[in-house]
């Protein structure tokens, strides 16, 4: 089966509903970043998350940006998607390794991986400024915390659940989850219908090992409401880079850096942070890029100077 997300709503309209597949995309980022197991859990559960709420938003050219920062191991995590199922991200600390949350169950402790911090929200759509959004985190579990900010931030509340099951070889078995959302003025018998459902459920990663898929995932979700697949799109990781785009941001640091790398007389290697690629940058290519800014420079300093067209 291939990752994908639904979009759906109850017959009523008064619910909104998300739900993926997302193994394939999981692990994916487990081979690119050789992530441990509980890595792989946190920065599954956020790519996921990050690529359902990428749906939410219209324009084609809109990106949505997660980032936790916390006192936890991990530190940092980013994941970044687009309207167009393109997911990419990445944890500071790809190697911690902590106690099980329970022996019994062998449930991975992600949020004592991730530990107190934020949690912000960015999105780029087209405008003059993102929209930004950012809440302290309520567990660090991923889930819970992206349920506090849809009804802290954005009043809309919401039940996110998340999971990524990591095999004995450490590789992804399955990944997945869904976002529920209340719309304005949904009726009081709804609400309880879904918390009772939802109280019922086995865990996202149960129902995936049963081999459910994320329509019947939202079924049993809104199991009694009525529910309408309004949307079926594919998923995937995908990271944009490209030497072109690395040498953009290679001339926004300053000029002595550039001189310094320069002056070293070596071949400059830069590193995606998302992805891992390498990009390899000669003497000639920094001088290039150096002579460049040097020729923007007298245009900034005029008072006159055209704006850079974004």
């Amino acid at each position: 089966m291939k990752d994908y997300i639904v979009r759906a709503v109850t017959g009523d309209a008064s619910v909104r509903a998300f739900a993926i597949r997302s193994t394939d995309l999981v692990e994916e980022a487990r081979r690119i970043h050789q992530t441990t197991p509980v890595v792989t859990a946190a920065l599954g559960r956020f790519l996921s998350a990050g690529a359902m709420m990428a749906t939410m938003m219209q324009g084609e050219q809109d990106i949505l940006t997660l980032q936790i920062k916390a006192d936890g191991p991990i530190r940092n995590m980013i994941v970044t998607a687009d309207s167009h199922g393109n997911v990419k991200g990445y944890a500071a600390n790809p190697d911690v390794i902590i106690p099980l949350k329970s022996e019994e169950h062998h449930k991975l402790d992600v949020g004592g991986a991730v530990g107190k911090g934020t949690l912000s929200v960015i999105m780029d759509l087209g405008l003059k400024e993102p929209y930004s959004g950012q809440v302290e985190l309520a567990t660090g579990e991923i889930g819970d915390d992206l349920a506090y900010y849809f009804t802290v931030s954005e009043q809309t509340p919401s039940a996110v659940g998340l999971g990524v099951m990591v095999d004995t070889d450490r590789s992804v078995k399955n990944a997945g989850g869904f976002i529920v959302q209340l719309m304005p003025n949904t009726p009081e018998e709804v609400i309880a219908r879904l918390e009772q459902n939802i109280a019922a459920m086995p865990s996202v990663t149960e129902l995936l090992e049963d081999g459910k898929t994320p329509e019947e995932i939202l079924e049993r979700v809104t199991e009694g409401l009525g529910l309408e697949i309004t949307d079926r799109s594919d998923v995937r990781f995908h990271c944009n880079c490209s030497k072109e785009r690395v040498s953009r941001a290679l001339a926004t640091i300053r000029e002595e850096d550039l001189q310094e790398m320069i002056d070293d007389g070596e071949e400059t290697e830069v590193k995606c942070f998302f992805c891992n690629s390498a990009y390899h940058f000669s003497v000639s290519d920094l001088k290039e890029i150096l002579a460049g800014r040097k020729k923007e420079a007298p245009a900034e300093n005029e008072e006159d100077a055209p704006e850079e067209k974004q």
